[in-house]
């Protein structure tokens, strides 16, 4: 069986830690985000290598992709009325926005990278050629 490329296979763990923690939080407090949930059947996809895989990668990315200009849209307006009540605090600590913001742009261009990618493409391909043979 053939692994995955390295970049996907990073992106494979970051994905599993994240479904981990979107069960933990929906059994916890007994509610379900389908933004968090929704990277589990991208995770059973991509590690199946299933025909859908590259599909639904793709639409989850673009349902992230307009979550994060939502949320940036919105954070640009409110800093724009109240710039003293855009902050982040975790735990008492103020975490800057701008940090947040550049994480959030580079996890979803490594993302996007990921999907796109020639090498991802082939290995979802690769499985697709192995059953028709």
């Amino acid at each position: 069986m053939k692994k995955p490329p390295i970049a996907l296979l990073i992106l494979m763990i970051l994905y599993s830690v994240l479904a981990c923690i979107a069960l933990f939080r929906a059994v916890s407090i007994q509610s379900v985000d389908l933004f968090s949930l929704g990277v589990i059947p991208v995770l059973i996809g991509l590690a199946l290598r299933a025909n859908w895989a590259s599909i639904i990668f793709k639409v989850y990315l673009a349902i992230q992709t307009l979550g994060l200009s939502a949320l940036a849209g919105t954070a640009i307006i409110a800093y724009q009325i109240s710039p003293e009540d855009v902050k982040v605090v975790i735990d008492g600590h103020d975490i800057p926005v701008p940090a947040i913001a550049a994480l959030a742009v580079l996890l979803l261009s490594f993302q996007i990278y990921v999907a796109l990618s020639n090498k991802t493409k082939h290995y979802l391909r690769s499985r697709e050629q192995a059953d028709n043979t």
